[in-house]
């Protein structure tokens, strides 16, 4: 690891956009220098050549995305859809050690016209007590996403959820685009502190937002929006974070993500 707090690159999985095999797109990714890759769990990639295209290139596997959080939400009214939630994660975090990964990423619910605020909390936080046995059994830790999902929607809220469980295998995987319409992301920092397990990059435009609305405050390159990056820089070395930091924007071909490399390594030296 450097000293620096963005210590190493990643991307997620469908990102590449290249048509190639596992293990081409794994050596891609190494050429590029890029140290690591996030999949999708539960996926149906084969996993022998997951593995294989691992060990041959050196290219880490630091954590998986839940990939039923949004279709099966934890906080959903229908209790078998929670339960679904529940079954894809554990097999997610059941994946991910497979994979020698560390965390499992995991939106914890959402509010909308059917689930109130203070339920989905409630039911979140009986969702997240199910799940940390497993990820205890297993050896993954689950790191909370911030999200549009109109929940958690203060760093000092999000501090206190996962304190309340009082479980080193849970903490707080911080998007730092993703706050930038409501928030501050040095102040997320500072107030989850050691929380922060993991770190995703994404851009944010406050002037596109203000003036064609919020999504389209994403529609910009990495350094080209407002986000403060030696400020958040700062931010997490104060908290003593050392570790992932993984590209979260539209993908595309060599040529592309070349280009996503080359706007990360400048964000990581700032």
């Amino acid at each position: 690891m450097t000293s620096r707090p963005m210590a190493k690159t990643s991307l997620k999985w469908s990102m590449v956009e290249e048509n190639l095999s596992i293990l081409d797109k794994f050596k891609l990714l190494t050429d590029l220098g890029f140290d690591g890759i996030e999949l999708d769990s539960p996926n149906d990639l084969d996993q022998a050549q997951i593995l294989a295209a691992r060990d041959a290139t050196g290219l880490a596997i630091p954590g998986v995305v839940n990939s039923a959080h949004w279709k099966t939400p934890l906080t959903d009214p229908d209790p078998a859809v929670r339960e679904a939630c529940v079954a894809a994660s554990i097999e997610a975090m059941k994946q991910a050690k497979s994979y020698g990964a560390e965390t499992m990423l995991l939106v914890p619910g959402v509010v909308n016209a059917t689930t109130s605020y203070a339920t989905a909390y409630d039911r979140a936080v009986e969702g997240i007590d199910r799940l940390l046995p497993h990820a205890e059994e297993i050896g993954i830790s689950i790191a909370l996403e911030n999200v549009w999902n109109n929940f958690l929607l203060s760093p000092l809220e999000a501090a206190h959820l996962i304190d309340g469980f009082d479980n080193p295998r849970l903490g707080w995987y911080f998007d730092v685009g993703n706050v930038m319409r409501y928030g501050s992301p040095t102040d997320w920092i500072e107030a989850l502190g050691s929380r922060i397990f993991r770190v995703d990059i994404k851009e944010y435009s406050l002037t596109k937002m203000n003036a064609e609305g919020p999504w389209k405050g994403f529609e910009v390159e990495l350094g080209e929006g407002d986000i403060d990056w030696p400020g958040v820089n700062s931010a997490l070395s104060k908290i003593g974070y050392n570790g992932w930091v993984s590209a979260e924007v539209p993908g595309g071909n060599r040529h592309r993500l070349a280009d996503i490399k080359a706007r990360l390594d400048r964000i990581v030296g700032l």
